[in-house]
């Protein structure tokens, strides 16, 4: 009897109309629109708030010097780019002040207790913001990040394209933006990995062919030098010959020729 009765009240309770205004404790309201744009200044404050954090992490001294010197970075700092961290849209004057922010924070003198390191983390923002500053070869280096923008753009068109044949989920992995921006800084690299050996490989021809000529060379004053060392001595033997053939002339024309002698006559004994 006393479980039938608690049953009644709860479902007379249930079914009763809360009066107007009335809000439970602990329950949820209905988002209204100012509630929603509230939650949205929210999340975009939060989402600021730690990309303002990633960066106060990535501005330290040692974690600077890490980067620029990481595994792989010989292929990663050929992107001038990527080494200053601006983007390839960035200005002059903005390229020049973030170089001049890192390599404070990088410099030898600032750097006691790891001073080559320092000093090669130097380098590589300097050689980055000495290639940036020449217009001709920063236009160069956004032609390059431009192209793998296109390489990636078109890698996943064609990716969707086999998926809607095979009648699948068209999504693929760079729908996200970070993903998306991890595969074109990827392709970017590989661009620049490809121009470096492509120069390599120029360079050495070059040298090569520098060599081969500087052999020519040497080879031919080896020639000229032996032709005019002969051609002296031939000179000095022929000058010789011909004072020797004046000598023997001389001796000869000194000598007159007094006709022939008849033997002497003995007288016979007996």
């Amino acid at each position: 009897p006393r479980f039938t009765e608690l049953l009644r009240n709860y479902n007379s309770v249930k079914i009763m109309s809360a009066p107007a205004g009335f809000k439970p404790f602990g329950c949820p309201t209905p988002a209204s629109s100012s509630t929603s744009e509230s939650e949205q200044r929210y999340r975009s404050f939060y989402s600021d708030l730690k990309e303002t954090e990633r960066r106060d992490a990535d501005m330290t001294s040692k974690h600077q010097i890490a980067r620029l010197l990481r595994p792989g970075a010989s292929y990663a700092n050929l992107n001038p780019f990527q080494v200053l961290q601006v983007e390839p849209t960035a200005t002059l004057n903005e390229i020049k002040k973030k170089y001049r922010k890192l390599s404070i924070l990088v410099h030898p003198d600032k750097n006691h207790d790891d001073v080559d390191r320092a000093q090669q983390a130097f380098d590589e923002l300097s050689k980055a913001c000495k290639v940036l500053e020449n217009e001709e070869a920063r236009q160069k280096c956004l032609e390059v990040v431009e192209e793998a923008e296109e390489i990636v753009k078109a890698r996943i068109d064609d990716r969707r394209k086999q998926l809607k044949k095979e009648k699948k989920n068209t999504s693929v992995d760079e729908d996200d933006p970070e993903k998306m921006k991890r595969a074109v800084y990827v392709q970017t690299m590989k661009l620049f990995a490809d121009m470096e050996r492509k120069r390599k490989q120029r360079d050495q021809r070059d040298m090569e062919e520098r060599k081969r000529t500087r052999e020519m060379e040497i080879d031919e004053e080896e020639k000229k030098k032996t032709q005019k060392e002969w051609q002296k001595n031939f000179e000095e033997s022929r000058e010789s010959r011909v004072n020797s053939w004046k000598d023997f002339q001389k001796g000869n024309s000194s000598k007159k020729f007094k006709g022939l002698k008849p033997p002497k006559h003995k007288a016979e004994k007996r």
